[in-house]
């Protein structure tokens, strides 16, 4: 990539945990266009995303000092450069390619507040409800910070529970508006929040051995643990039939919402602290690609999907299902790259650059407060 010097490969802190976010995009995918094998399992790996948000935030901001003071426009800032741009873009040619116009549909995708109603025909782009959630946690982050830093974590984890208890009884109240239970544990962060907590809980035992010194353990104990785990949760999912069968719902939100993050933390606890295979090959430069491009990749496959592949591909490949999978897989990943080298990465280094002459200011205004004290 050395015409592209601000793609950088392979300098992210835990690489194996880039790869993850390579891993869980492509397996989207196979969800929404599978090959042909003459059966079919449905995994959903979403809990595997929001368990990593909540480790990425509070290991990046927890002890940022000016998310600490309360000054958290920097914080925002590079939420925004690093979600908002790509899912602009894409959510606009999604628009343009749906021919809906409808103010309301308009302002609900272009707030990101779509998800948080219960009408699929809302969603421009299917798979970005998750984008509403993460968004959700991000707004949330800073509160659930101070909560721990004044009281402790398991305190924040009442915030938690009390946001999900007050979402519910909203959710009977008859509005589009967290429409349902069901809604709120399938759709909202509000159902999802312990997922995030996983993630949080991580990230404040990693920063503590980090601060101690003693961050890598021998073997790969911690990695096997997680993935026993994970298979085990799953496979009661998927032998119960609880992925598809909705009069089982509680049992699956009670195993994919709250039991599955578990061995889910458990399992990158092991690839942050562990060299095993696992981290290795999680690790190699070009999961860490792909790993990059993956925001990308997930809110374009569906257009690509429905859009490209369906009405201009599909015709040629009439009897070859496989193949025809392939061919737009590597499609998409192709136009997840070229959004990413040439959209993405550079928008996100602009804004930035642009916002940080801002933070500079800031910065020196605080050190200067602080320092007449």
């Amino acid at each position: 990539m050395g015409n592209f010097p601000f793609v950088k490969i392979g300098n992210e802190r835990y690489p194996a945990l880039t790869g993850i976010r390579a891993m869980g995009a492509m397996m989207v995918f196979f969800v929404h266009l599978p090959f042909n094998l003459g059966h079919s399992i449905v995994i959903d790996v979403i809990p595997f995303f929001f368990v990593l948000s909540g480790f990425l935030i509070f290991y990046l901001y927890y002890n940022d000092p000016f998310v600490r003071a309360g000054r958290l426009s920097g914080y925002f800032v590079k939420r925004f450069a690093r979600i908002y741009p790509v899912y602009f873009l894409l959510v606009t040619v999604a628009i343009l390619w749906r021919h809906n116009y409808r103010p309301v549909f308009l302002f609900k995708n272009y707030t990101l507040t779509h998800a948080l109603f219960h009408n699929l025909y809302d969603r421009a782009i299917q798979p970005s409800w998750s984008i509403t959630v993460e968004e959700c946690f991000y707004l949330l982050a800073p509160i659930i910070m101070y909560l721990i830093r004044r009281f402790n974590f398991f305190t924040s984890l009442l915030f938690g529970i009390f946001l999900l208890a007050a979402a519910l009884c909203i959710s009977y109240v008859p509005t589009s508006f967290l429409h349902s239970p069901n809604f709120i544990f399938a759709d909202t962060f509000f159902g999802h929040f312990f997922e995030f907590y996983c993630g949080i809980f991580l990230a404040l035992l990693i920063l503590n051995r980090e601060n101690k010194g003693n961050l890598v353990l021998k073997g790969s104990t911690w990695t096997l643990a997680g993935c026993i785990g994970i298979f085990i949760s799953i496979g009661i999912l998927i032998l119960s039939n609880n992925m598809n069968d909705p009069t089982q719902r509680i049992e699956f939100i009670l195993i994919n919402n709250f039991i599955l993050p578990i061995p889910v933390a458990v399992l990158y606890y092991g690839l942050i602290c562990e060299k095993s295979w696992a981290s290795r090959f999680l690790s190699i430069p070009i999961m860490g690609l792909l790993g990059r491009t993956s925001y990308a990749f997930y809110l374009v496959h569906m257009i690509v999907i429905e859009a490209i592949a369906a009405p201009l591909l599909s015709p040629y490949f009439s009897g070859y299902r496989n193949l025809y999978v392939l061919v737009v897989f590597i499609l998409t990943q192709l136009i997840a790259l070229l959004i990413f080298i040439f959209y993405e990465e550079p928008l996100n280094i602009f804004i930035r650059k642009k916002f940080g002459r801002v933070k500079q200011l800031r910065k020196e205004h605080f050190a200067a407060e602080k320092g007449s004290e």
